[in-house]
């Protein structure tokens, strides 16, 4: 047994993946079998509390990596940490709107919260193992994905100001095409059985709380595509790359209900997230530019840091004329 966990999987030992995903599964046993087993809203404080547990949680796995690894790893695995979580605030923003358009009551919103983050556990690893065996053959598969950061930052910046628009998604549509969809709520389940009026027979029919955990994934493949690079442009380590992926993505939904209460107040993080993007992205670029192996990862991380503060700054003092009046 101790020769088996200590071969490598992706480049790390088994038995370091086994310790995170004991630790994932441990969470995720904690908030949905203890912390919030009956049906009840989570408010604000509840909320900011948790996601307080989930990034201290985070920075300390990030901890354990600097010392047990090493101090490169360690910041690769917080820049990762930090721009994942950075970049999935974007994300929420159209949860919420997901959420207001099938008027899903705060109630029932972290059980589709939760089955989500299970959905992204898989989704993140069947990506970032693909991501991880491209790079390997295909080093130059890396400028690809600067290119395409950049690009997307770009893309990001001109579009900042266009909301998402829910019911024109085409997967929506597919879906509502597809299959049965009741637009009742039945409590917090995902199917409910009705009679077919046609032929009288019992069938199975979605509910919008299924329709919403269908869009929720979508968003967050869509989102992947993105952030998964940008990872990836920092270290192409999959152990990194995955476990500041997924710290950081369960502290966020942790954190989604309170910043869903004050979205209107993180109008311009959009253009710093959008800059953040152009940055990851140029890394490469300006590191073979100047003769670099890799930009040097403390110098990453401070960047991110400054993109990032001016962006929540100039929001907040952008909008504080709006929170005045509201007062």
């Amino acid at each position: 047994m101790p020769e088996l966990l200590s071969l490598l999987f992706l480049g790390t030992p088994v038995w370091m993946w086994l310790a995170f995903l004991g630790i994932v599964a441990t969470l995720l046993i904690l908030d949905l079998g203890v912390l919030h087993r009956g049906q009840r809203e989570i408010g604000v404080r509840e909320s900011l509390a948790l996601s307080a547990g989930y990034i201290t949680l985070g920075l300390a796995f990030g901890g354990w990596i600097w010392w047990y690894i090493g101090p490169t790893a360690g910041l690769n695995y917080v820049t990762g940490f930090v721009i994942e979580k950075s970049l999935a605030m974007d994300n929420v923003f159209i949860i919420a709107m997901i959420f207001g358009y099938f008027a899903i009551p705060r109630i029932h919103q972290h059980r589709v919260l939760f089955w989500g983050i299970l959905g992204v556990i898989v989704l993140r690893a069947v990506m970032i193992g693909f991501g991880a065996a491209l790079v390997d053959r295909f080093e130059w598969v890396l400028y690809v994905f600067a290119a395409f950061l950049v690009f997307t930052g770009i893309k990001m910046w001109l579009t900042a100001d266009t909301e998402y628009d829910v019911a024109s998604s085409p997967v929506l549509r597919w879906v509502r095409q597809r299959m049965p969809v009741t637009d009742q709520l039945h409590g917090e389940r995902f199917w409910v059985k009705e009679q077919d009026p046609a032929t009288g027979r019992m069938r199975r029919i979605a509910t919008p709380l299924l329709l919403a955990l269908i869009m929720i994934e979508c968003a967050d493949v869509i989102f992947a595509v993105d952030s998964v690079p940008a990872i990836f442009a920092i270290t192409t380590d999959p152990f990194i790359v995955y476990t500041s992926n997924i710290f950081a993505i369960l502290g966020l939904r942790a954190l989604y209900f309170a910043l869903a209460a004050m979205v209107d107040r993180f109008h311009y993080l959009k253009y710093a997230l959008a800059a953040l993007l152009v940055f990851i992205g140029s890394k490469i670029f300006v590191a073979d530019m100047f003769g670099l192996a890799k930009f040097p990862p403390a110098a990453s991380l401070a960047v991110t840091f400054a993109i990032l503060g001016c962006g929540v700054g100039w929001s907040l003092w952008k909008t504080r004329a709006a929170v005045s009046a509201r007062v």
